[in-house]
């Protein structure tokens, strides 16, 4: 199982989910991790701790940084990316809203080199919706859904889908069948989807 975990929620407030999140390290693909809508103004030794137990299992820790679809300037998305390197070790960017159209694939390409030259061995762009394909070839993985399960099941359930695409879904039930190779399914309205853990790792 390749599971993308976006987890927003603070090690002190919710220590037993991400003891089930280390204690799930061979399911997953990687944690996102987010402090602050990115890395926050100062350091947080919580999120340094569980970042060092994630990585000390395996797992990719991927720092978080809003890209705004394409409207924040490079420097800031950089800065983030930088911090999350410094202050809790992060080995991979997971960059938001990213943007759909070719017309900004040169802004995310200064992202992406800049994303690998600060240390991202793993680089997901998370589009929420499929992307123009010149994308493609930046980054490792790239989310071409996220939205609620109700959506998910009408228009990409059962659609095939590249290895290199993941889909992020909310709201789930249970039993939700995701076919994208790396996929997350939580059970989270849309107000805070990613303060809820996936269903598979609730009770692992």
């Amino acid at each position: 199982m390749n599971l993308l975990v976006p987890y927003y929620e603070h090690p002190d407030h919710r220590p037993a989910e991400w003891e089930a999140l280390i204690a799930s390290a061979p399911l997953l693909y990687g944690v996102v991790l987010n402090p602050a809508s990115g890395p926050g103004a100062a350091p947080d030794p919580a999120f340094a701790a569980v970042a060092a137990r994630l990585r000390e299992a395996g797992v990719r820790v991927l720092g978080y940084a809003d890209t705004d679809y394409g409207r924040r300037p490079h420097a800031g998305v950089v800065r983030d990316l930088l911090r999350h390197r410094d202050w809790y070790g992060t080995d991979g960017a997971f960059l938001d809203q990213a943007a759909t159209g070719p017309e900004l694939l040169a802004h995310y390409r200064r992202l992406a080199v800049s994303a690998r030259a600060a240390g991202a061995t793993t680089l997901v762009l998370n589009h929420g919706a499929p992307p123009h394909l010149s994308y493609a070839p930046l980054a490792d993985l790239l989310v071409t859904f996220e939205g609620p399960w109700d959506t998910y099941r009408d228009l990409v359930e059962d659609r095939p889908v590249a290895e290199h695409h993941c889909h992020l879904v909310y709201a789930a039930p249970p039993d939700a069948h995701l076919t994208a190779p790396v996929r997350c399914a939580v059970p989270g309205d849309g107000t805070h989807p990613w303060g809820t853990l996936p269903h598979v790792l609730e009770h692992h």
